[in-house]
């Protein structure tokens, strides 16, 4: 057996076997091997059938069977019996006055039962906890019981827990683990106390106690956020080998900007701006992430920025103007900032004698500013009409989503890249939007998504940070409450007085997880057509109420988001299409329905949407859960109004596997375990920078390239 065999080698495999591993991205021996249980099973303290002793409490683990309910003939009253078996023997099971038992445990096969064994002459458990478990515990297969854990594995419909557990038994006994290139170099292993990769794949695998499995969940966290710091620090390196384009900020047209705000900038972004213009300066471009919670005010940074390029110009083309493309995730937000940029910079044109011209190019259509019939509106034209123009430099300025960077828009002098939300650039992108001289563009990233300073330093560990922690004043806190089902008529109450002032509200309904998407999409957008219809027909009659949701057309989008904006909708039922950058500063309420769904940092995001103006914002978090765990999560937000504390906060209480949006940041849920110790990220940091210092082409460290560039392909850094 070989790491790199395929599993159908060695594995008599039925189609759906077949399917469940190819959903798990599993074909290979090696694939399996690196296939980690999700969590472990304590067996230490269970007990055999066979050793039972009566009156005192046991768990044991075993098959049900011969669940059925019967009315007792002396008390007239129903009871619930049943049958728990393992390889040792068999033990009844009985409730009393609990005959929805047999209804909860009919689809149960394999169950935990707790509890404490009595009876005269036939032992039975009386009322005991049963838990239902997916498959009973392999250990279980035998008579007797090694190991104190055993592992539970991720698993997909054909291919149980319990089959990967006897699928990665086989392939350990072969060895073949043990001929494994271990990536992390021995030095770094001895300094930090870490298994090798062969000794920590046994005790993932099959450990002997708590002791084995956490040294060896400890190694692959550090190896997994050791290989994407190696894969930023290259990526760092690489972007630094490039050529920035000499472009000379026009320092001027920057402080008219910020003098004609009606507000005055906060310290963190007039230091952001000061960085950021200090990084046009440098001989290679710019990597540089801005990071800040919702109303920080980062769009005022990218506009003052992207205005002080496009007043400038560039040395090496003889004083050419410089280009400016702003990249955003949706064409809703596209069309927002085209019009915010127009407005931000209409104030200016007396001074530059005439407007900015500004293009905005959606996969459903573009627009240039300023109209040849009207100087001061907009006007759509051909994509054709506005990529000459591009490509000619005669638009200094280019909003638009990722049809940006197809190859049908070319830039004459692009200087600046801004992109918003959701967006990874690697070396390889930045190069397509290379001038024909070689140069490449300044890069200034931006996000609102709060992030733990950890997970911070591990998916940004190629960029430069610029943080803003401050509001700018005037901005009122948000009110947040959390609403039991009780309460739900005395906040339509509040709500309809704010609305009565002329105040609008988002209503948002949450997400339905389901394996097919087509359907979990169905499913999104039928809640919020019925709580729309329920809310017009009922609570709000009097108001207007629309809808929006990921199903509708842009076209149709953009009408609901118009009628908003102009006060035609007064209450707006959405999915959390909502969640980012949308922007109608009348809107001041948001009721968040199911919101036990959404984690802290979406929870904060969302609420966001309501914090655009001096006017008092409301938040109302509407849940039906009555756990303690989740009603304590919630009212984490009625107290925070920080969204990096409730990062960290959703970090500690819904665990690492579950902050929002990890998937698109490739940290797998081993990966973020790491991110609850600064220390190791920032072991792992320094390595990784050690390392790529000393072979920035990773050229001796053959293993770790070859890892690092499927890491790259997979986040779309390469």
């Amino acid at each position: 057996m070989q790491s790199q065999d395929e599993l159908t080698q060695h594995f008599r495999l039925i189609k759906t076997q077949k399917a469940a591993l190819e959903k798990l991205g599993i074909h290979t021996v090696q694939a399996l091997l690196f296939h980690f249980p999700s969590r472990y099973e304590d067996v230490g303290a269970a007990h055999r059938i066979i050793d039972i002793i009566p009156n005192e409490t046991v768990t044991v683990y075993g098959e049900l069977m011969d669940m059925e309910k019967k009315l007792a003939w002396k008390t007239k009253r129903y009871m619930v019996e049943g049958t728990l078996s393992d390889a040792t023997g068999s033990i009844g099971l009985k409730w009393f006055t609990q005959p929805y038992a047999a209804k909860m445990f009919e689809h149960a096969k394999f169950v935990k039962v707790t509890g404490k064994p009595t009876g005269t002459g036939k032992l039975y458990f009386a009322n005991p906890t049963v838990e239902a478990m997916p498959n009973l515990p392999a250990v279980f297969d035998n008579e007797t019981l090694n190991n104190e854990l055993f592992p539970v594995y991720p698993e997909s419909r054909g291919v149980s827990s319990r089959w990967i557990y006897h699928a990665v038994h086989k392939i350990l006994e072969s060895g073949v683990h043990e001929h494994i290139s271990d990536v992390i170099p021995e030095e770094i292993l001895d300094k930090y106390k870490l298994p090798t990769l062969a000794s920590a794949l046994v005790w993932i695998h099959t450990p002997q106690n708590n002791r084995d499995a956490r040294a060896a969940r400890k190694r692959f966290s550090f190896e997994e956020v050791f290989l994407i710091q190696v894969a930023h620090q290259k990526n760092r390196h690489d972007t630094q080998e490039l050529k920035a384009p000499h472009v000379i900020a026009n320092e001027n047209a920057l402080e008219s900007y910020l003098e004609a705000l009606p507000y005055t900038p906060t310290n963190a972004q007039k230091k952001s701006i000061k960085d950021i213009m200090e990084d046009f300066k440098k001989s290679y471009p710019m990597s540089r992430l801005l990071e800040g919670d919702v109303g920080s005010g980062k769009t005022t940074v990218a506009a003052a920025t992207m205005y002080a390029i496009a007043c400038g110009a560039i040395e090496e083309k003889k004083y050419a103007k410089p280009q400016v493309a702003y990249m955003v995730p949706t064409e809703i937000l596209a069309k927002q900032q085209f019009a915010g940029l127009i407005e931000a910079f209409e104030h200016l044109s007396a001074q530059t004698g005439s407007p900015i011209p500004i293009g905005l190019i959606t996969g459903s259509g573009c627009q240039k500013f300023p109209s040849k019939v009207n100087p001061r509106e907009a006007t759509k034209i051909s994509r054709a009409q506005l990529s000459k123009w591009v490509a000619n430099g005669e638009i200094p300025i280019v909003v638009g989503t990722h049809a940006l960077i197809q190859k049908t828009v070319q830039f004459e002098n692009l200087a600046y890249v801004v992109i918003d939300e959701q967006h990874r650039f690697g070396t390889q992108q930045r190069k397509k939007l290379a001038q024909k001289d070689g140069s490449a563009p300044h890069l200034l990233s931006m996000t609102a998504t709060p992030i733990p300073r950890t997970l911070s330093l591990t998916i940004y560990g190629d960029l430069d940070l610029s943080v803003l922690d401050e509001r700018p004043k005037g901005r009122k806190t948000i009110t947040t409450k959390v609403v039991p089902p009780s309460k739900r008529e005395d906040v339509y109450t509040g709500v309809r007085s704010e609305l009565m002032s002329g105040r609008q509200m988002y209503v948002i309904c949450p997400r339905i997880e389901e394996p097919d998407p087509d359907k979990a999409l169905a499913l999104r957008v039928k809640s919020v057509r019925a709580e729309a219809k329920r809310l017009q027909a009922g609570p709000f009659k009097e108001y207007k109420v629309g809808i929006l949701h990921g199903k509708m057309t842009p076209k149709e989008k953009d009408e609901v988001m118009q009628a908003f904006e102009a006060g035609d909708i007064d209450v707006l039922v959405a999915t959390s299409v909502v969640e980012v950058g949308v922007n109608v500063p009348n809107a001041t309420l948001i009721i968040i329905e199911g919101a036990e769904r959404f984690g802290l940092s979406q929870l904060h995001q969302l609420r966001g949407r309501v914090q655009r103006s001096n006017y008092q914002p409301y938040c109302y978090l509407f849940t039906d859960s009555t756990t303690q765990t989740s009603i304590t999560r919630l009212r984490t937000l009625e107290k925070a109004s920080d969204g990096f504390l409730l990062a960290e906060e959703d970090l500690k209480l819904r665990g690492s596997g579950q902050l929002a949006g990890t998937q698109q940041w490739g940290v797998s849920d081993l990966g973020m375990e790491a991110l609850q110790n600064i220390k190791m990220v920032e072991a792992a940091r320094n390595e990784a920078t050690h390392l790529i210092e000393s072979d920035p082409s990773l050229k001796k460290n053959s293993s770790i390239a070859e890892r690092v560039l499927q890491y790259a392909q997979d986040l779309h850094m390469e």
